[in-house]
C-alpha cells in the first residue's frame, strides 16, 4: 500500500535534518539512493543465568523508495555494509522498514 495522496513524506525523511543517505545494490545489480532513518537499537534479553545481547539494526524510508527490494540485497550505510534480511515491510502509511543483519565484527 502506497502513502495517501494528501501524506508528503519528503519532510520527514529530509537528510539535511535527521535523515540518512543509504546505498542499496540489488541482486540485479541495480544502485538505489535512498534517503531515510537508520536505527540500531541495543536488544538484552535474559533467560534465567543465560543472557543473549543483540542489535537489531533496521532502515525506515518511504515505501515507494524500496520497491524492488528483497531479501539478499545490501546496504551501505556510513561506510559499513548490511545484508538485508527482509522485503520492505509496509505500515500502511507509505513507509517501509528494512531489517537488516550487521556485519561480522572482523568484517
Amino acid at each position: 500500500m502506497l502513502a495517501p495522496d494528501w501524506e508528503d513524506l519528503t519532510e520527514f525523511f529530509d537528510v539535511t535534518e535527521f535523515a540518512d543517505t543509504v546505498t542499496i545494490t540489488t541482486s540485479s545489480g541495480q544502485v538505489l539512493t535512498v534517503a531515510g532513518i537508520y536505527d540500531d537499537p541495543y536488544l538484552n534479553a535474559q533467560l534465567g543465568e543465560y543472557q543473549m545481547d543483540l542489535s537489531d539494526p533496521r532502515f525506515t524510508c518511504r515505501e515507494t523508495d524500496v520497491q524492488g527490494v528483497k531479501r539478499g540485497d545490501t546496504a551501505v550505510i556510513d561506510g559499513k555494509e548490511y545484508d538485508i534480511l527482509t522485503a520492505p515491510q509496509s505500515d500502511g502509511t507509505g513507509v517501509a522498514v528494512l531489517k537488516l543483519a550487521s556485519p561480522p565484527p572482523d568484517a
